[in-house]
């Protein structure tokens, strides 16, 4: 995509922070992952942390953190003309991954393996739920990675389908 303007590290540091969202919703995805990897938990401590800080319920079963951080992200930062558009742009993007892992999240739920533990080890409905949740959790752990990169060296992330959409909500 263009560069749009000057870029300072303030900037790049913003549109790189904004991918955090997205990387504490996935963390519950990988339980399989820190029960055969132990030392991944220790890597992933501070989202582990911002995960559950974010989870913290306002309303009790209703509204919690992160709607209330997704809300005042798009209303703030996506909408407001005044901030660059690198850092509107990476927001709406990381907005845009969290929008598809929560409906992921949602068709989980709503097909009953809301513990994934429960499900009995050694059966063919454990490892599909442990082949599904560690590839999501790789997958978009890379995503968001690669886009903080991206951020960091002032670059827009590129990313097929999402960065259309950004781009589209951005103008």
């Amino acid at each position: 995509m263009v560069w749009r303007g000057n870029l300072t590290a303030i900037d790049r540091f913003w549109g790189g922070l904004v991918y955090l969202l997205p990387m504490t919703q996935v963390v519950v995805f990988g339980v399989f992952l820190f029960a055969r990897l132990p030392f991944l938990r220790y890597i992933f401590l501070p989202i582990l942390q911002l995960a559950q800080l974010l989870s913290f319920p306002l309303i009790e079963g209703f509204i919690d953190l992160y709607f209330v951080l997704f809300v005042c992200l798009y209303a703030l930062v996506v909408r407001d003309w005044r901030i660059k558009h690198f850092i509107r742009f990476s927001t709406m993007q990381s907005l845009l991954l969290s929008i598809g892992l929560y409906l992921i999240l949602l068709v989980v739920r709503l097909i009953g393996a809301t513990n994934l533990f429960e499900l009995v080890p050694n059966s063919l409905l454990f490892y599909l739920a442990e082949l599904f949740a560690s590839t999501l959790f790789i997958g978009m752990n890379g995503v968001c990675l690669y886009a903080i990169v991206q951020a960091v060296r002032g670059r827009y992330a590129e990313m097929p389908i999402i960065s259309s959409a950004a781009y589209y909500q951005v103008g």
